[in-house]
């Protein structure tokens, strides 16, 4: 059979047929090509096929493969002899691969470009090279022992290492399996210790199973059916659960920012240590981290000794509704270069990986991340996939090529996270993780705030002086209550514990005995137990009986024998507190540390200002450094149909340039920047004459171009006339042609 080669078949393919090549292999239009012996040449190399592959599942590929195996890399073959080899219809594979070019010509003749071979497997469906000598050979003769040998490498791979290949023996002398295979010719010596079995071998020992097992369809996938509304409101829940959590661990590192390692990343100790303040278990704090780092919440502060400290755009963030904090997140952990999978994990040296640290870095993660939600936003809404291995298998048969060795991890890891950041609720895409894939974060946090629970105006206050938030608190009583008890469960409804540390952080902020009561009075649906009027009570009146003011600082109290207690106490010589009055004491330390020291040591004492007012302390401590802008790797945006169908206009007009009568493109005075009056003298005779012209020239944006045009007027300091490849009248400025070349007439 003969074939036509890839440049002919491309020539004669429509242009549609090449914007959709264009779009299923991006890289050929990089830089443009000047015509089609160039895309050919694109087509057909190593790295591009490679590329082209990694979209293809498993038929396809397996098809591919098959083509190898008939040598469709150095001669055309024909669809019958292709179909042969399966038990399916292989015309769909066929047609997909000539969609891409990986395969070309009718059915009587398909070729495949040379370099396929070595990009796609160099022993195609676990076969060997051939050695057409061996294609009539009787394998009737062989021993048990040599059957089992061959079967093995029929198995795939072909090739096995052995030290039996050292020496070159004869059947006389063979002793073993391998050397008598090799006596007789049926396994090839690649060197001292690699034997290779021939394909023709391979496949008599295969049978009527030629390419092995093939599997020639997708996996089955195990789905659930949900209530929607239930997978959102849980969806909503964890979002919720999200936002509390980066905004505790915002302000712990606002106060006690963990240093950077020298090798980058946060320590073992620190991500123990937001671990246990969170309560929640490691690989989970370790998203936290990577999360509010990718969203600007946090940065390296690059100083003398580098610390982790959150930007001022955490600011923003912490005053945001809860539905756009999580769109903010969601956002960041789509986006994410990394994968929080591996932490905790060791590399290839044995060193434990951290969060944050270099080695987590993966360019590929990101579209990795949205192959999978993608697979999941595919399926009918409320439709849940509880087995993740079945959804690794499925995306493998997808996509065999895509992933690498983590290929199924990362199939598990993104369902776990997209459940702990609030894309996935009860193993089923939520309705604002999938606006979030098509639509983006802002109506993401549209749909999410849809999904939310109007806020509560109430909470219940219990005799165990347990605070029960029976949903979302509307922002001011999320705040109150926040500053008088802390979180002791969260989840659909909120319990908090109001204690004396949690009332007594309340009166520092400046809120008084009578404001608490009122709180609880008009904010409860339930009795106000007495225990919480005593323990608010009491504590009042021990607050602020001791107090302090800047001056570098000072304490003052109108009890002397309180003074001389604490001066008596331990803590005040690590204070450098000193008596300057029987009711004053005196410390070098800032305000802040004081206090901290002294409700250390067991006292009460609240910060006043310069007017005797109760001072809150807390505003202005947590540090802050200007924000970096998130790790982004946005992707390019796709061309449109437009511009690649320009692209193939270009294309056609570089072949129209080369296809004169002679072969060659006549030149004359002008080509090749000669100087501007041969140039305009080499336009005005195609003028007159009605020749075409070729024309490279810079338009507009910078970027180079050619067409072939067919000049009507030149003067003026513009060419104009029919853009060929169009067919409409264009102009160009002379100044921006910088060669030209008449072009004769094609017979």
């Amino acid at each position: 059979m003969s074939g036509t080669t890839l440049a002919a078949w491309l020539r004669a393919q429509d242009d549609t047929a090449l914007v959709a090549l264009l779009r299923a292999r991006p890289d050929l239009a990089t830089p443009p090509p000047a015509d089609t012996m160039v895309l050919a040449t694109r087509v057909g190399s190593r790295a591009s096929v490679a590329r082209a592959c990694e979209d293809l599942d498993t038929l396809t590929l397996t098809v591919l493969e098959a083509l190898l195996v008939l040598d469709a890399d150095q001669r055309p073959v024909g669809l019958g002899d292709l179909s042969r080899l399966f038990d399916v219809d292989v015309r769909p594979a066929v047609d997909a691969l000539r969609d891409r070019a990986l395969v070309w010509g009718d059915d009587d003749s398909l070729s495949t470009p040379p370099a396929t071979r070595d990009a796609v497997n160099p022993f195609p469906c676990g076969l060997g090279r051939s050695v057409p000598s061996l294609a009539d050979v009787d394998l009737g003769v062989l021993g048990e022992d040599e059957r089992r040998v061959l079967g093995a490498l029929a198995a795939g791979p072909p090739v096995g290492q052995t030290k039996d290949a050292a020496h070159v023996v004869s059947l006389a002398n063979a002793r073993t399996p391998i050397q008598k295979l090799l006596a007789r010719g049926l396994l090839v010596r690649r060197d001292a210790l690699t034997v290779e079995l021939p394909r023709e071998i391979g496949l008599k020992v295969r049978g009527d199973r030629p390419l092995g097992p093939v599997q020639t369809a997708e996996p089955a996938l195990t789905t659930v059916e949900r209530e929607p509304a239930t997978v959102d409101s849980t969806g909503a829940g964890e979002a919720l659960e999200l936002g509390r959590h980066v905004e505790a661990l915002l302000t712990g590192w606002s106060e006690e920012p963990p240093a950077v390692l020298r090798s980058g990343g946060v320590g073992v100790r620190e991500l123990r240590k937001v671990a246990k303040d969170l309560d929640v278990d490691e690989r989970r704090a370790g998203l936290l981290v990577e999360l509010v780092v990718n969203a600007g919440l946090v940065a390296d502060s690059e100083g003398a000794e580098p610390e982790w400290v959150p930007t001022t755009q955490a600011d923003s963030w912490l005053a945001a509704a809860p539905e756009h904090r999580w769109a903010t997140l969601a956002q960041a952990w789509l986006e994410l270069p990394r994968l929080p999978g591996l932490i905790g994990q060791r590399d290839d040296r044995d060193r434990l990986l951290n969060p944050l640290a270099p080695e987590l870095n993966r360019p590929g993660a990101p579209r990795d991340r949205k192959r999978v939600l993608e697979a999941l936003a595919a399926l009918p809404v409320g439709t849940a996939v509880p087995n993740a291995d079945e959804l690794a298998a499925v995306l493998a048969w997808r996509a065999p090529r895509r992933g690498g060795r983590l290929r199924d991890e990362l199939v598990r890891w993104t369902l776990a996270e997209g459940t702990a950041v609030g894309v996935l609720a009860l193993h089923a895409l939520t309705a604002q993780g999938r606006t979030l894939l098509s639509e983006g974060p802002g109506p993401a946090a549209k749909r999410l705030g849809d999904a939310l629970p109007a806020p509560v105006d109430h909470v219940l206050v219990q005799a165990d002086l347990t605070v029960v938030a029976p949903g979302r608190l509307e922002p001011d009583l999320a705040d109150d209550i926040a500053m008088v008890a802390d979180v002791e469960s969260a989840g659909g409804a909120t319990v908090y514990r109001v204690h004396e540390g949690s009332v007594r952080r309340a009166f520092d902020a400046g809120r008084t005995a009578a404001d608490l009561h009122e709180l609880f009075r008009s904010k409860s649906r339930t009795p106000i137990p007495q225990s919480l009027t005593y323990l608010i009570d009491d504590a009042a009146r021990k607050h602020g009986k001791l107090r302090g003011g800047a001056a570098g600082s000072f304490l003052r109290c109108d009890d002397p024998v309180l003074i001389a207690e604490v001066a008596a106490h331990p803590v005040a010589e690590r204070l450098e507190l000193r008596k300057i009055a029987p009711t004053v004491l005196v410390s070098p330390y800032p305000l802040a540390e004081v206090m901290d020291g002294l409700r250390a040591a067991g006292f009460a004492p609240a910060a006043e200002g310069p007017d005797g007012r109760v001072l809150d302390l807390r505003a202005g401590t947590g540090r802050r450094i200007a924000g970096k802008g998130r790790r982004r790797s946005p992707a390019p945006t796709p061309p449109s149909d437009e511009q690649l169908g320009e692209l193939v206009r270009m294309v056609r007009a570089g072949d129209q340039a080369a296809s004169t009568t002679g072969g060659t493109r006549v030149s004359v005075p002008g080509h090749l920047g000669a100087g501007p009056s041969a140039t305009m003298a080499l336009l005005q005779r195609a003028a007159r004459e009605g020749r075409g012209v070729l024309v490279d020239f810079v338009d507009g944006h910078g970027t180079a171009a050619r067409r072939v045009i067919k000049p009507q007027v030149v003067g003026g300091g513009v060419l104009e006339g029919v853009d060929v490849s169009y067919g409409e009248v264009r102009r160009f400025p002379l100044h921006r042609i910088t060669s030209a070349a008449l072009i004769e007439d094609s017979e």
